[in-house]
C-alpha cells in the first residue's frame, strides 16, 4: 500500500521523543514500511528522514515560545502547513492518508481527497480538533480512538469506528527478571504540571525509596518551582533520555509511579514499564484501568499521596514476569499495525466498490435512452 502519514508539528517525529504521539507515529511509520508498504510522513523539518519524510514545516514548539506574537506566528504557519498538504495530496496517489495530527484542518477537509482518511483520536475533545471532526463530511473516512476511554469521551461529537490500543516494540523494552539491587522507583515523562510528577516525589518519600526522574522539561516554570525545590539524593532527575538509556532505567526500578492529573488517552509509558517487567502504581484516570490488572499493577485514588503510597507498596510484592505477559497479550506493537493494516484494507476496498463503474446492462440502456434535455445538444 502506498500510506501517507499526516504527524503533528510542535516536535520532531524523532528520537528522544518529546511525548507518546511522536513515538506513536514514529513506531507505526517504522513498522508500516518494515512490512513492505510505501509510506511518506508529512511532519515538521527535524523528523527522523528514513520514515520517508517529506518535511512541511518547522516544529511549532520552538516558534510559539515568548509572546503572544509568538504564538500566533506558529499558529499560522501550522494553519499554512496543512492547508498546502491537504491541498496538494488531491492530486497523489497514495491508497490511504493516516491523520495522525492534532490538528482540525486534515480532518476537516477530508472529504476533499480521492483517497480514504483514517484519522486517529489520540486526546479527549479539545475546541479546534472537536469542530474540525463535526464539520467532516468525508463518505470514506473512519474515526479510531485509542482506547475506550478516549472514545467515550468522543461519544457525543462522533463515533469512534474502531479501538486500536496503542501499542509499543517489545524488543525495544526488554524484560528484566529482577530490579537493580540499589532499589529504587521510576517516573518518567514529559515534566509538566498535567503529568503530575510533585505527587510521585511525596509518594516515594512515602514509600520510602529513592525516585529517578526522566523526560524533558517543557514547562520551565512548574519545573522551577514545584520540582527542583524538591529534588535531593532521594529524588533525582537524570534527563531527557534516548530509548535505550530509558529501556536501561525502568527496567531496573521497583515500581513504576504513574501520576496523570487528567485522563490519559492511553498511557504508553504504562505499556513501557509493563514490559520492563516493571510492576505500576498509578492514579485511576483514563485509559490505565483498561491496561493494568491486579497482575501487574495498583490503582490509586486520583491526586492522593497517601492513596498513590499505599498502591506503590501493594506493586512492590507483584511479580515481575506477570507484568510482562500482560505487555505481551495487549500492548504490542505488532497487534496494533495489524489492526490499521487491516483497517486501512477495508477502507481502500470501500474506495474502490464506490468508485466501480456501472453495470454493462445499465450503460447500454443509458446509451440507448434520449437525453432529458435535447437541447444541450442544439
Amino acid at each position: 500500500m502506498r500510506i501517507g502519514i499526516i504527524a503533528h508539528l510542535l516536535h520532531p517525529i524523532a528520537e528522544p521523543f518529546a511525548g507518546g504521539l511522536e513515538m506513536h507515529t514514529h513506531l507505526l511509520a517504522r513498522a508500516l514500511r518494515e512490512r513492505g508498504h510505501a509510506v511518506t510522513v508529512f511532519a515538521s523539518s527535524h523528523s527522523e528522514s528514513r520514515l520517508g519524510l517529506e518535511a512541511i514545516c518547522t516544529e511549532t514548539a520552538l516558534a510559539s515560545v515568548g509572546t503572544t506574537e509568538a504564538t500566533n506566528v506558529a499558529f499560522f504557519k501550522e494553519h499554512h502547513a496543512y492547508l498546502s498538504l491537504m491541498n496538494g495530496l488531491r492530486h497523489r496517489d497514495f491508497d490511504v492518508i493516516h491523520n495522525n495530527s492534532l490538528h482540525y484542518l486534515p480532518v476537516t477537509l477530508a472529504d476533499s481527497l480521492p483517497m480514504p482518511m483514517v484519522t486517529t483520536l489520540h486526546t479527549p475533545p479539545f475546541c479546534w480538533l472537536e469542530s474540525g471532526v463535526r464539520l467532516c463530511s468525508a463518505r470514506n473516512h473512519a474515526f479510531v480512538a485509542v482506547s475506550q476511554s478516549v472514545a467515550a469521551l468522543w461519544e457525543h461529537v462522533a463515533k469512534a469506528d474502531e479501538i486500536i490500543l496503542n501499542g509499543i516494540d517489545l524488543n525495544n523494552f526488554a524484560f528484566r527478571r529482577h530490579a537493580d539491587e540499589t532499589g529504587y522507583l521510576v517516573w518518567y515523562g514529559r515534566i509538566v504540571p498535567e503529568k503530575g510528577l510533585h505527587f510521585a516525589i511525596d509518594a516515594a518519600r512515602r514509600i520510602g525509596l529513592p525516585l529517578r526522574i526522566a523526560g524533558p522539561i517543557l514547562d520551565q516554570d512548574y519545573f522551577r518551582t514545584r520540582i527542583a525545590p524538591q529534588l535531593g539524593l532521594d529524588a533525582v532527575h537524570v534527563g531527557h533520555l534516548a530509548h535505550s538509556d530509558l529501556a536501561g532505567l525502568v527496567g531496573g526500578a521497583r515500581a513504576f509511579l504513574c501520576t496523570p492529573m487528567w485522563d490519559e488517552p492511553y498511557g504508553l509509558v504504562v505499556a513501557e514499564a509493563l514490559a520492563c517487567g516493571v510492576p505500576v502504581a498509578a492514579f485511576a484516570r483514563g485509559a490505565t484501568p483498561e491496561i493494568l490488572d491486579p497482575s501487574c499493577g495498583v490503582l490509586a485514588m486520583p491526586d492522593d499521596v497517601a492513596s498513590l503510597a499505599a498502591a506503590g507498596r501493594a506493586a512492590l510484592t507483584l511479580d515481575r514476569r506477570d507484568c510482562r505477559k500482560r505487555a505481551e497479550h495487549i500492548c504490542d506493537a505488532r497487534r496494533m499495525v495489524d489492526g490499521y493494516e487491516a483497517l486501512y484494507r477495508r477502507r481502500i476496498a470501500m474506495g474502490r466498490a464506490n468508485a466501480r463503474p456501472a453495470s454493462s446492462e445499465a450503460l447500454a440502456e443509458a446509451a440507448v435512452s434520449p437525453p432529458l434535455d435535447n437541447s444541450i445538444h442544439a
